[in-house]
């Protein structure tokens, strides 16, 4: 009779080792408390916030002095928020719609096409993302002001192409360029017109491109504030200059009904952002975008 004896096991020097690299860096534990110091400061930020906008009074103590929801109601008809929601529905869906109308066809012509200065027109085009808005935001205001186009949806809109159709190019060109070209090709030898090549082979192949372009670019466009506040008027303000606006315009107000419109703006980032990444894996699109 044999008997066998059990192999030796790693996992305690395994956990030595560990404990050791840990006690070995101490720069470590820095850089984690350095994350949870900002992290329970921005959660103090925005629970402050919260608190007060349900808060009735809050003088003295942690919590306020009872809640309410009444607040929100009269942000709502103080700040005509239904009026300025729509407005930035309608700014948004139109941007994003323009944006892919313009850029997608752009974006084919900068994957697939050789053509001279190709490389100073895509230098053109990074310079709307990289150059802060405000620094174009001024004299671009000026030419819309010249034609009476500023402080109209019109006007809104048009300021919000210029960042957004460059960055739907810079997002769609790397889907481009990871389709085949041997299959359009294909499919005009087996004598596919222009349209059924676009409509049947390359949209359902960019249809995910297509709406991550879309979705970031909504995300974007909702939270613009420099190019939208330059250029909107009282009737095409949206969420986030009618917040700007209520915090540092004339008048006497509410700290808690302001405290309630940040809520429904920071609400509305929230879920835009997590429809966002429910569609879209960012480290994918950096992916994309490098290689």
């Amino acid at each position: 009779m044999t008997t066998t004896t059990p192999a030796p096991t790693t996992k305690a020097p395994q956990t030595r080792a560990a404990r050791r690299s840990i006690r070995l860096h101490p720069g470590t534990w820095l850089i984690w408390a350095a994350l949870a110091f900002f992290f329970l400061n921005l959660l103090g930020v925005i629970g402050s916030v919260l608190l007060n906008s349900f808060g009735r009074t809050w003088f003295t103590g942690w919590t306020p002095h009872g809640y309410t929801t009444t607040w929100y109601t009269q942000a709502w008809n103080e700040f005509n928020l239904g009026h300025v929601l729509v407005t930035t529905l309608e700014v948004t869906l139109l941007v994003v719609a323009l944006s892919l109308l313009l850029a997608v066809p752009a974006s084919y012509a900068l994957a697939r096409r050789d053509f001279p200065g190709k490389k100073i027109i895509t230098a053109l085009f990074v310079l709307p993302i990289l150059v802060p808005p405000i620094a174009y935001g001024i004299p671009l205001a000026t030419v819309l002001y010249k034609f009476h186009l500023a402080g109209t949806l019109t006007g809104v809109v048009l300021a919000n192409l210029v960042p957004s159709i460059p960055f739907v190019i810079f997002t769609m060109t790397p889907f481009i360029e990871q389709i085949d070209p041997r299959l359009e090709a294909a499919a005009r030898m087996c004598g596919a017109p222009t349209h059924s090549v676009l409509t049947r082979i390359l949209a359902p192949l960019l249809l995910p491109g297509i709406l991550a372009a879309g979705i970031l670019v909504t995300v974007r466009t909702f939270g613009m504030f420099e190019l939208t506040f330059l250029t909107s008027g009282p009737d095409s303000q949206t969420l986030i200059v009618a917040l700007f606006s209520a915090v540092f315009s004339a008048g006497i107000r509410s700290p808690q009904s302001i405290d309630a419109m940040a809520v429904i703006y920071t609400a509305s980032m929230a879920l835009l952002l997590l429809i966002a990444l429910r569609f879209i894996n960012p480290t994918q699109l950096v992916a994309r975008n490098t290689n």
